[in-house]
């Protein structure tokens, strides 16, 4: 009797189902944001005005792109995203079976949504103008976090956690 008050233990095969299609969702969120950085990074070199992404003081990609923010330690910011959401994108499609890998997805993606708060705050504060490429990379950041949040609070199958 005392089992049916007991839910039964999650499946395995359903467990790692759940699981994979967090990691497809949080890799093609990468690859998202690889091209977007991407775009970031080409127009921070580039010298021509962007039109797509130029609506007046408030909205300019440009303004913020090519700003004192733009670089750290010399480094394109645009560069670091690319680089950051390559190794999320390693991480989900490659090391997904790993069971150290919920955890440093998670780290990862946190790390990168501090970042993208601060540069946010810089827009919004600083610069007092605003980049849509910015504001997509936060949009997908921020969904990547929760995503990675969600693996790591799933329960590991026994499967999995011993690959």
């Amino acid at each position: 009797m005392s089992s049916a008050t007991t839910p039964p233990a999650p499946d395995t095969a359903c467990v790692r189902n759940r699981a994979w299609k967090f990691y497809l969702t949080i890799a093609v969120l990468s690859l998202a944001g690889i091209i977007v950085s991407a775009v970031s990074l080409q127009r921070h070199y580039a010298k021509s005005v962007t039109s797509y992404c130029h609506f007046g003081e408030q909205f300019n990609c440009d303004i913020v792109n090519r700003s004192e923010y733009s670089t750290l330690i010399g480094t394109p910011v645009a560069g670091i995203g690319v680089a950051g959401y390559g190794l999320l994108f390693v991480l989900s499609a490659f090391y997904r079976t790993r069971a150290e890998t919920p955890t440093r997805l998670l780290v990862a993606a946190v790390l990168g949504l501090g970042f993208a708060l601060y540069l946010t705050y810089i827009e919004a504060y600083v610069l007092d103008t605003w980049c849509i490429l910015c504001l997509s990379s936060l949009v997908l950041i921020s969904l990547i976090t929760i995503f990675a949040a969600v693996v790591k609070l799933q329960p590991r199958s026994s499967a999995n956690s011993n690959s």
